[in-house]
């Protein structure tokens, strides 16, 4: 017996518009709303580049697998970390019940929207530059992505708009039960 997927997880690097676009979508499609890097903090009751300051990036890789191997919800967005994708029993537990929103945005783009890289709390190498880390995390991201989402050039809404016209397109992924808008 195969179960609808009721979740929709957002992965990207940071910059790609993984948290904004998730509340925007999870208001579009009625559904709650998880940010994955939030509960981590939460739980560790510190921030992500604390965790990275004193424990190093591999740290903040392993407690961010523990808490998504936790996650179980069902009718979610769930914005994830960008270092989500490192983590292959994460990402087939989040899989078991979620379409994979790959939002893609070009390192230009991202390099404009992110001005905080080394203070950001980036589970990253310390001498590791931001093109490295988009260069390595970009074939894990295609690896887990069941849609892929062009983001580079979007305004959030529209990225919202094509996630859910992709949606559409791949119906054993929907839950909601309603018509999109003609």
């Amino acid at each position: 017996m195969s179960k609808e997927k009721s979740n929709i997880i957002l992965i990207g690097m940071p910059g790609s518009g993984k948290s904004t676009v998730g509340v925007i979508l999870a208001k579009m499609l009625a559904k709650r709303y998880l940010d994955t890097d939030i509960l981590i903090q939460n739980i560790e009751k510190r921030s992500l580049q604390d965790i990275v300051d004193k424990e190093g990036h591999m740290a903040l890789r392993e407690i961010e697998q523990r808490v998504l191997l936790g996650v179980h919800c069902r009718n979610h967005i769930v914005s994830t970390g960008g270092s989500a994708a490192y983590s292959e029993p994460a990402m087939m537990h989040l899989k078991r019940d979620g379409i994979i929103v790959f939002l893609d945005a070009d390192l230009p783009a991202l390099e404009q929207r992110i001005h905080n890289y080394q203070t950001r709390g980036l589970a990253k190498r310390p001498e590791q530059s931001f093109q490295d880390l988009f260069n390595e995390r970009l074939a894990l991201y295609e690896k887990y992505a069941d849609i892929t989402v062009e983001s580079s050039t979007l305004t959030q809404d529209q990225v919202c708009d094509a996630i859910v016209d992709r949606l559409w397109i791949n119906p054993p992924y929907v839950s909601c039960k309603t018509q999109p808008a003609a």
